[in-house]
């Protein structure tokens, strides 16, 4: 990567370059809702070295120059641009918000004691650096040097896999094969109903029915949004946390069907509906996609807030315009992806704001 190309990269997310009289310190900035963000380009290629003093005294300089301009939040990110990722890491173990990027093979470098992201920043810098990686390279290579580059680069590509939205993929198709060839046993077991929650005490329902389709056509139209809209949702939020994006966005629908089932007296007329399907969790994961795009001021990756504001609108609307569909965990499933992603959202904002704070 060339400071050319990263200040490209900035550009086109929004952010303006701070004029600086220092060529190996490079600053640009944007505004967002909770303040100013500014992303510190420090080049160590050239033979440069600051002491701790001397790097947070500058920090102390840049988060001062936007207090002067009104500004009550500045929050600094500084990415160290290096071929000796070993000289960068002593200045960066002593700062939270100081991450790496080795130019010579196009990475990104987060230790443990550093913030996992930054307003989004992890998944752009990844997303760009490892499309540099995989540019073909001018100069020929031996064959064995082009053999170790390939590996290399392919264990970093499956080292970003969305982990967790691939497994949920997977047991939901894995688990419907199964129904194939055992006919209604695990429909009977594992389907969702007031009668079997109230009469019976079967909660695990609640959960079980979230991994069983009645058909292919219903298997294919939750996979096929769950597969694309969950990969993007899961890289900006981290696995643990979509993973209980998840789960909670299918157990609020089917609490949003039993709840529609007792409120309108289908339940005590002895018309009890008995419902399947991954529909809610899908549905909460398309909630905590537009809270990310609306997070990032319209636009994520491919993605902006009309396109998916229209996809979760029209999902909604064919749902709400067909037959033996279950509306109720639709709704149910994207107010708690929604939410959900707003609270993971907060807490990450919190914690690394009160980080800041303690500079």
């Amino acid at each position: 990567m060339t400071t050319e190309q990263l200040e490209e990269l900035f550009f086109s997310n929004g952010y303006d370059k701070i004029p600086s009289n220092l060529p190996e310190f490079v600053f640009y900035c944007h505004r967002e809702l909770q303040g100013v963000n500014v992303m510190q380009v420090i080049d160590y290629r050239q033979g440069l070295y600051i002491s701790e003093d001397q790097y947070f005294h500058l920090k102390e300089k840049i988060i001062d120059f936007f207090r002067q301009k009104g500004e009550k939040e500045v929050h600094v990110m500084s990415l160290i641009l290096c071929t000796d990722s070993q000289k960068a890491r002593k200045l960066c173990l002593v700062e939270s918000f100081c991450w790496i990027i080795d130019t010579m093979a196009d990475r990104l470098i987060i230790h443990e004691s550093q913030v996992s992201d930054f307003y989004g920043w992890k998944g752009i810098l990844e997303d760009y650096l490892y499309t540099l990686a995989c540019r073909p390279k001018e100069t020929a290579v031996k064959e064995p040097q082009m053999a170790v580059y390939t590996n290399k680069w392919d264990r970093q590509k499956i080292g970003r896999l969305p982990t967790v939205n691939i497994i949920l993929v997977a047991v939901n198709v894995i688990l419907f094969l199964i129904c194939t060839f055992t006919g209604d046993l695990l429909y009977n077991k594992g389907a969702l109903s007031v009668m079997y929650i109230v009469e019976d005490k079967a909660y695990y329902r609640a959960i079980s029915s979230m991994f069983l389709h009645w058909d292919m056509g219903h298997l294919f139209s939750n996979m096929i949004v769950l597969y694309y809209v969950g990969e993007i949702v899961e890289r900006r939020v981290g696995h643990i946390p979509y993973a209980a994006l998840y789960f909670l966005s299918g157990l609020a629908g089917n609490l949003f069907s039993m709840g529609y089932e007792l409120l309108s007296g289908k339940y005590y007329l002895g018309e009890h509906i008995i419902s399947v399907g991954a529909s809610g969790a899908v549905f909460g994961v398309e909630g905590a996609l537009l809270l990310l795009v609306l997070m990032h001021h319209g636009r994520l990756e491919s993605m902006t807030m009309g396109r998916v504001a229209f996809a979760v609108a029209f999902s909604l609307y064919c749902g709400f315009t067909s037959t033996n569909v279950n509306n109720a965990a639709h709704v149910g499933g994207v107010l708690m992806g929604f939410a959900a992603a707003a609270v993971i959202c907060l807490i990450f904002s919190h914690g690394r704001m009160r980080k800041d704070k303690n500079l």
